[in-house]
């Protein structure tokens, strides 16, 4: 294994790393967690324990977040349950980890092979939210006809069954829920969610749910057939005993088509005119169903490409920031370059000139060096430049650029009572009481039991009464 601290090589048998020298039986040991939950975990998703296994494989990653084989796994596992999204940035992120010889890629590359799939997939996760959404505003007969169509476009959703289910136990239909949560149990059998709404299933109806397959089939009998009865005489012979007889008259007939008559049109009453009701909400939910799928795909393309706008404005704007910072850094190498020859020239006015524009921030480490070694030789120069320019610009009346400059000629140099003094006063006469007071408090701090200590207390308090 490689040091967590340099990067160094480690070899089995080493306590501490032979490049630094820290300890790395901690980080030993949280690499030897990774791979016993990783193994565990492989256990648990081949014999189809997909909660279990999504739990081990998220440890093993917390111990270990550039453990490969957990990484790809998780992400096989969420594909599995339906979740595609989560399983394309598991191996999205181990693609960024190791680009070659990563099974990942080969992952990716057949879920981008089907576009088709992959973007019905995502309008499944999309009708899932409109079915939610409808089971919150008490329309759950939409939202089951929703649901049943998810579960045809992508039957590993869990979540999906799951919901189904939940409002088959909400309407009392036990056999219903029982069915559809057997089914989700095929897919993982120790999820929670499944097994707690089973429980409630079997409380309900009394009868506990078997989730073993059935080895033999059950014999369905279509009624109980009418027997003839049968007499058996000693020679061996049987003898059918026929039906008894009854005589029937015409008014009997009568009465008999009448009253089938009569039962007719109530059949026809009881089951046709319901069968006709159904009919008529089925095509309205049909519909309701549809304009929701179309205002589904519409919301998702409306996303892509707010997208895609976005992230066009954010490299833009990203374009325009780097032409900026390159057009200072520009502008701080050929004050630095400058600064450098009239240094080499002793030109130490000049080099303070131009060392006052640079902006070190944009300089790469070894120009910084250069800019420290000349500017700890000529930074008296400096210091002496801003605070005459800063003096200069308060005489003229621009409070604002001689607070600029003796503010920075102050991080020079605290120690000058005129450069202090200016700062204090350029920030009273600029209006901005709150710094000037602060400025002043520093002068009392640093020359304490003097007179420009007095003066500064004075100015103060005439700070304070000008304010009350």
């Amino acid at each position: 294994m490689n040091c967590m601290y340099c990067g160094a090589q480690v070899n089995r048998g080493d306590a501490v790393c032979p490049g630094c020298g820290a300890d790395v039986s901690v980080q030993r040991k949280a690499l030897s967690l990774s791979v016993r939950y990783y193994n565990q975990g492989l256990d648990k998703a081949e014999i189809r324990d997909l909660s279990g296994a999504i739990d081990l494989l998220r440890r093993s990653l917390k111990f270990n977040k550039l453990n490969i084989e957990a990484r790809n796994l998780l992400g096989l596992v969420y594909f599995e349950t339906g979740e595609a999204v989560s399983a394309l940035s598991e191996w999205i992120i181990s693609k960024n980890i190791k680009p070659d010889s990563n099974v990942a890629v080969e992952y990716i590359r057949k879920v981008q092979a089907e576009p088709a799939r992959l973007d019905t997939i995502n309008q499944t996760i999309q009708k899932y939210n409109i079915a939610l959404k409808c089971c919150r505003e008490g329309n759950e007969d939409v939202a089951a006809v929703q649901l049943k169509k998810i579960l045809s476009q992508n039957p590993k959703l869990i979540k999906a069954y799951h919901l189904l289910a939940l409002i088959y136990i909400h309407h009392e239909e036990y056999e219903k829920a029982r069915k559809i949560l057997k089914k989700a149990a095929r897919i993982d059998k120790t999820n929670s969610t499944t097994l707690r709404f089973l429980k409630e299933v079997d409380e309900q109806t009394g009868t506990v749910t078997s989730l073993e397959g059935r080895r033999r089939g059950f014999r369905r009998e279509s009624g109980h057939e009418e027997k003839s009865r049968e007499i058996y005489i000693p020679d061996g012979d049987v003898v059918v005993q026929p039906a008894s007889f009854r005589e029937s008259s015409m008014f009997t007939g009568i009465v008999n088509i009448v009253l089938g008559i009569v039962v007719g049109v109530l059949v026809t009453w009881f089951m046709a005119v319901p069968s006709v009701r159904r009919d008529v909400n089925r095509e309205a939910d049909e519909k309701i169903v549809e304009y929701s799928n179309i205002m589904a795909s519409q919301e998702t393309k409306i996303n892509d490409l707010q997208t895609r706008l976005e992230a066009a404005e954010e490299t833009a704007e990203s374009a325009q920031q780097q032409i900026q910072q390159a057009g200072q850094a520009s502008e701080s190498y050929e004050n630095l370059l400058k600064a450098y020859n009239a240094y080499q020239n002793d030109d130490y006015s000049e080099a303070a000139s131009a060392l006052s524009g640079i902006d070190t921030e944009s300089l790469s480490a070894d120009a910084r060096a250069v800019y420290d070694s000349i500017y700890e030789d000529v930074q008296g120069l400096v210091f002496d430049q801003l605070s005459s320019e800063g003096m200069d610009a308060m005489n003229s009346g621009d409070y604002q650029e001689a607070i600029d400059l003796l503010s920075q000629a102050v991080e020079i140099n605290d120690e000058d009572y005129p450069t202090l003094s200016s700062l204090a006063n350029a920030y009273r006469l600029s209006g901005d009481d709150e710094n000037a007071i602060r400025i002043f408090q520093e002068i009392i701090k640093k020359f304490p039991d003097s007179r420009r200590a007095t003066v500064a207390q004075n100015a103060i308090n005439q700070i304070r009464q000008s304010g009350e």
